[in-house]
């Protein structure tokens, strides 16, 4: 049910009296989803450290045991809340265990690692989320009901009734991302109908993974309001229809300054050889769900060969051509499916490319 706003919104400017509400945020045990609860402080906090610890039961989220079920909560990022304004805030937070090392989907402390070993490299990343809006229901919003929309080639950017669907829901994203600090760059339709992208970046760092997901959160808090789903599924449709990726854009220093292709090319001819690696880890399966999306059609390599090429959206990794032509700048690795965690995809390039693991 969609929320009416016109009856919450007198709530919403009830007086706080000088307390925060504070909604602590993280990714729960299947890698793929988000939970959050809300704590209370006494004040307006100005960075996660002055978020205090906390805890929840990751028996509920498949995180612990219910023998043991106690799982830590450490504040790592930071965003002002676009739902509750004010002073409110969102913390996104790493899962720990009782001894506080990571969870086993805790993806982000060993990325944090990773980067720390290539600061001097200066890594950035850039990440073009795609996903497709459903109704309720579960029908693919805009659809006809047991059947298809017209074939895909008018959807892509498009304007007018009949070949957008959703609007309002990526209006309201994007303004609530900015509202809440996210590094949002644009957004754009995609290819098939009811399918949109938004991009996140540029953004150095640990700071690639933290704000995709919290966009991801923002888009489905955003569509509660509005009473639809969203699926990060990389081939929610079978047939002559695109799949839904997580494309990187990527880059060191050394490959932003003049001479810069010289760099590029030698990390293209590294990740050609660590093709089967970066697979294992550009989805939650292992390559499984890429196996239904990288298949050589729709704009995609297959998922068994690397490629590269200029301006080639059929390869594995892609050199825009404005890059060609300047002799510097990044590439795009094509390669990782939309619900891929962005911990493990900028660890693998960085470990690849910068450290050479």
């Amino acid at each position: 049910m969609a929320v009416n706003r016109s009856v919450l919104e007198h709530y919403l400017k009830l007086e706080q009296h000088g307390r925060v509400q504070v909604m602590y945020i993280w990714i729960d045990g299947s890698g793929q989803c988000m939970r959050s609860k809300t704590k209370t402080l006494d004040f307006e906090p100005k960075a996660p450290s002055d978020c205090p610890v906390w805890n929840f039961d990751g028996s509920s989220t498949g995180q612990s045991s219910g023998s043991n079920s106690d799982v830590y909560l450490h504040p790592v990022a930071l965003f002002d809340d676009p739902f509750r304004g004010g002073k409110n805030k969102f913390v996104l937070c790493e899962t720990c265990k009782e001894d506080h090392s990571p969870t086993a989907s805790n993806k982000r402390r060993s990325c944090v690692e990773a980067m720390k070993k290539s600061f001097d490299s200066h890594p950035w990343f850039g990440i073009e989320q795609e996903y497709v809006l459903l109704a309720a229901d579960g029908q693919l919003l805009g659809w006809p009901k047991g059947g298809f929309p017209g074939p895909q080639g008018p959807y892509y950017c498009a304007v007018g009734t009949g070949r957008v669907f959703g609007r309002d829901i990526v209006e309201a994203h994007y303004r609530a991302c900015l509202y809440a600090g996210v590094k949002i760059a644009g957004t754009n339709a995609e290819v098939m109908a009811a399918q949109w992208e938004y991009q996140i970046g540029p953004c150095e760092g640990i700071d690639m993974g933290d704000h995709m997901w919290m966009s991801r959160y923002l888009l489905e808090r955003v569509a509660e309001d509005f009473g639809v789903k969203v699926t990060f599924d990389p081939k929610p449709v079978e047939g002559d229809w695109n799949g839904s990726g997580a494309h990187c854009n990527f880059s060191t220093k050394a490959m932003r300054e003049d001479g810069g292709m010289k760099h590029i090319n030698a990390a293209i001819e590294l990740l050609a050889k660590r093709h089967t690696e970066h697979i294992k880890v550009y989805d939650p399966r292992g390559g499984e769900d890429n196996k239904k999306r990288l298949t050589g059609r729709h704009e995609t390599a297959s998922i068994h060969e690397f490629t590269s090429g200029v301006a080639h959206r059929g390869a594995s990794i892609r050199i825009p051509r404005q890059v060609y032509e300047d002799g510097k700048g990044y590439m795009e690795d094509r390669r990782p499916a939309s619900n891929a965690d962005p911990y493990m995809v900028t660890e693998r390039l960085v470990k690849t490319v910068v450290l050479g693991e």
